[in-house]
């Protein structure tokens, strides 16, 4: 059986990008070959170009941090049988036609449900669940700010709020605004608005958590929006992805800004999300909270609670423009890559 991938070989432009095929080895024990209808383009693939993905492979290597596809061959009793579409986070390795993947990692997709839309809430719909009901724990009646609420993880937390009752003040574009309000969501341009003040506004006692995937200085302007109680969810340093140097380090220098913070004595707490906390070290209880968790947002998806939002479709052997079309921005949702 062969597989056609798309390698990333090393730093580079996306079009250094290279489509390869070759014979897929049989799945070992717990293992299945999954023919992949869908994958996309996270902002993990456009860090791990640039070398600046905190913990990512060594080149060359396949990216693709999720997919959605139908399984053609397991081996082990696992509740997943041959024919089943189904959804698997990876991290890597979804950038193809065919991929041999754990069978731990595999979340059965509800009928009724394209796999194109089953695709934009794997990574970001199990991010945003745990961001909001495991991390922040914010309750019904609450608001919230969403910092690139128009994003690929964006888009599904202001959703998700919503869905729990939840309100929500979203950063975005001129050009995105109009979707959050279908939402009955607040959106604020992050160009023209002075966000901070705006919020005050809108929220005088503070909001009761932040989402802010940007990191950098701007992350002081996020604590500071919280209410006493209220909780900072730092995701990602997107301001410094273009800053030379060593990856980890604005990571790391992210992470102590918010352990110190957690020692003041003001009642509001700031927390790095990990998506992968406990996959070490636990991973049949981590993958069975993945599963748990992405289970629920895909059958919200399937009864219409939220939507899929795909920005663009691309195939696969057309990755390095999906990934120049995900890096421009201003668009709405997930770019999709269709083998």
């Amino acid at each position: 059986m062969k597989a056609t991938e798309v390698e990333m070989p090393g730093v580079g432009e996306p079009e250094s990008l290279r489509v390869r095929t070759r014979d897929l080895p049989e799945p070992a024990s717990g293992q299945a070959v999954v023919r992949v209808e869908a994958t996309g383009v996270s902002f993990a693939e456009q860090q791990m170009r640039l070398g600046k993905y905190y913990d990512q492979p060594a080149f060359p290597f396949v990216p693709g941090y999720d997919l959605v596809g139908v399984v053609e061959q397991i081996d082990g009793g696992s509740g997943i049988a041959v024919g089943q579409r189904v959804a698997a986070l990876t991290k890597t390795g979804g950038w193809a036609d065919r991929a041999v993947v754990d069978v731990r990692q595999l979340a059965p997709v509800p009928d009724g449900v394209e796999p194109d839309a089953a695709e934009t809430v794997v990574v970001n719909g199990v991010t945003a669940w745990r961001m909001l009901h495991r991390t922040a724990k914010v309750r019904r009646g609450q608001t919230i700010v969403v910092l690139g609420a128009a994003g690929g993880v964006g888009t599904i937390l202001v959703q998700l709020a919503r869905s729990a009752g939840i309100e929500v003040i979203g950063t975005a574009g001129p050009g995105q605004q109009d979707r959050l309000r279908e939402w009955s969501a607040i959106p604020l341009d992050y160009r023209a608005d002075d966000v901070p003040a705006r919020v005050r506004e809108l929220a005088p006692d503070g909001v009761a958590a932040v989402f802010d995937h940007v990191g950098g200085p701007g992350i002081g302007d996020s604590w500071r929006m919280l209410a006493r109680g209220g909780t900072l969810v730092s995701y990602g340093s997107a301001s410094t992805k273009d800053i030379p140097g060593n990856p980890r380090v604005p990571v790391l220098k992210l992470i102590g800004r918010l352990t110190a913070w957690n020692l003041l004595p003001n009642g509001r707490s700031a927390s790095f999300f990990n998506l992968w906390a406990g996959a070490r070290l636990r991973p049949d209880r981590y993958w069975a909270g993945v599963r748990e968790d992405l289970h629920r947002v895909l059958e919200l998806l399937a009864r219409g609670e939220i939507g899929a939002q795909v920005a663009a479709r691309f195939p696969l052997t057309e990755a390095a423009a999906a990934l120049r079309f995900a890096e421009a921005g201003g668009y709405t949702g997930k770019v999709v890559i269709v083998p």
